[in-house]
């Protein structure tokens, strides 16, 4: 997808940070958006932020992701509204940091998984049939993260694994959707400023999921991070140029050139393992 303008796009986790980045970006671009978040209260402030900024329509749409039937209901609602769906930001995620691997419960797995997968997920069952449909053609997004690609040290492992998921994931849509006029990317960002630390721990509290979490402040890189609107524009282009894997920190280029360096000295162990086995 090359052409943005005329186009209609869908923003998942639109209330706040990068899903509100990136609906202010598409409504500049000249799309229509439709705005989905659960948080029907910050939804309709941040709606007042993006309506201003361009020709197309914008409206929301408050859509718990996790949750396959009310994906569904929000597709229904956004094609009764547009008639097509071009451009589908499945991009609502959660975060948990400072806990042990070995000390997280199902019930929390539960809700980082909902969201972080599933909220994918879903928004693939949902919205590529629609896609397809109309034949014009269109581009999915699955927002990672770097944690997707590697596992920092910020106590954030069931965040990385989650993204990992939808790393793999977007790789096996893509490889679906090869011979079709539907693109895919997955997007991987570092540091960006957003509220994701507070915002996730209020959720958290509010769905009953765990009690005040001593982890809720936002972490200094990423209060300093790259702007969401920056982000949105790099994803546009990135879409535009065919790029799969949207890369927008390229300063992290490092942090993967050390994690392969690791896999690559585990084939060279094999080799020498191999060698001196066979002989």
């Amino acid at each position: 997808m090359k052409d943005f303008a005329g186009k209609v796009a869908i923003v998942t986790g639109a209330a706040s940070g990068i899903g509100l980045g990136l609906a202010r970006t598409c409504v500049r671009a000249g799309m229509s958006v439709a705005m989905c978040d659960i948080r029907t209260d910050k939804l309709e402030h941040a709606v007042a932020q993006v309506r201003p900024l361009g020709q197309g329509r914008v409206i929301t749409v408050t859509a718990d992701v996790s949750k396959a039937e009310s994906v569904e209901a929000a597709a229904k609602k956004i094609e009764s509204e547009f008639g097509k769906i071009h451009l589908v930001f499945n991009n609502a995620g959660v975060v948990i940091r400072g806990q042990l691997m070995e000390k997280i419960d199902d019930k929390t797995w539960d809700w980082l998984l909902g969201a972080n997968l599933y909220g994918v997920i879903h928004g693939i069952q949902s919205f590529v049939p629609r896609i397809r449909a109309h034949g014009e053609g269109g581009h999915i997004v699955n927002t990672a993260s770097m944690a997707g690609l590697q596992v920092g040290d910020r106590g954030t492992g069931a965040y990385a694994a989650s993204k990992f998921a939808v790393v793999a994931l977007s790789e096996a849509l893509s490889r679906d959707l090869k011979d079709t006029n539907i693109g895919v990317s997955v997007l991987t960002p570092a540091a960006v400023a957003t509220e994701i630390y507070t915002s996730s721990a209020t959720y958290r509290e509010n769905t009953g999921v765990g009690g005040p979490n001593p982890f809720a402040d936002t972490p200094a890189e990423i209060a300093a991070g790259m702007a969401p609107d920056e982000l949105g524009r790099r994803v546009l282009d990135g879409i535009s140029a065919g790029q799969f894997y949207l890369i927008t920190h390229p300063d992290t280029r490092g942090w993967i050139e050390a994690r392969h360096a690791r896999i690559m000295a585990a084939y060279d162990f094999a080799d020498r393992w191999e060698a001196g086995h066979t002989q």
